[in-house]
């Protein structure tokens, strides 16, 4: 009979979750497990345990892994994912500049999470989708009724970002266009047969909307001294 934790959770979830956020940041980076086991300074066999197992790494190991992978050991360890981003010491010596369009789209990547503005009968409001880049172009899946899919026939706002609270960085990228839903076979073949994630939401979603854009800017906050 398995015991159960706090909220649910069951034996050994939290170290689980460990690896997998050690391995989502691998991923994220585009580092091999081989590249990140050598500046960890351990054995590649052990991070791949660490992140296919139920594993406990001791408080070296993650202070080792998060200098490798840019990050901090309570990220690693999932703290603060119910707090908002940005409650962390503000720079010294700041600085604000702005992005060239290729840094915004080199941000912007294939694939990720944004938010997307639309204006609704019940007034603004800001929604997050799972996004893909395809063809210079936004898409993104929906349903018909939902709030998301008010951003057809009309110059919508999308948005990505992020935030690295231990350094007390960031970056920020807008996306300006019209939205159109696509309803062309081919066109939305294509779209699916390219897709990296399916909606973190669920459900049936299988509208594709797509943001051609028009103005593309971002800006990125680091320390004056880079």
């Amino acid at each position: 009979m398995r015991s159960a934790l706090p909220g649910g959770g069951e034996p050994g979830a939290g170290r689980r979750d460990t690896g997998r956020r050690v391995a989502a940041e691998r991923t994220r980076l585009g580092l091999t497990r081989a590249e990140t086991a050598r500046r960890a300074g351990m054995a590649p066999e052990y991070l791949a345990y660490l992140e296919e197992r139920t594993a406990d790494p001791t408080v070296a190991s993650l202070i080792n892994l998060a200098a490798a992978l840019g990050t901090s050991v309570e990220a690693l360890r999932g703290g603060g994912l119910d707090v908002p981003p940005g409650r962390g010491r503000a720079l010294l010596h700041a600085q604000l500049r702005d992005l060239g369009p290729d840094e915004c789209r080199d941000r912007l990547s294939t694939h990720g999470v944004g938010r997307v503005a639309v204006s609704t009968p019940d007034g603004p409001a800001v929604v997050p989708v799972n996004y893909e880049v395809i063809d210079d172009a936004i898409a993104f899946r929906t349903a018909p009724d939902s709030v998301p899919a008010a951003a057809v026939g009309s110059e919508v706002a999308f948005e990505v970002d992020h935030v690295d609270e231990a350094m007390s960085q960031g970056w920020s990228v807008l996306v300006v266009g019209p939205a159109r839903v696509v309803t062309e076979p081919e066109a939305v073949r294509n779209l699916v047969d390219r897709a990296h994630t399916t909606p973190w939401s669920g459900r049936e979603r299988e509208m594709w909307v797509s943001i051609r854009p028009t103005r593309i800017t971002g800006r990125r906050i680091t320390s004056a001294e880079r």
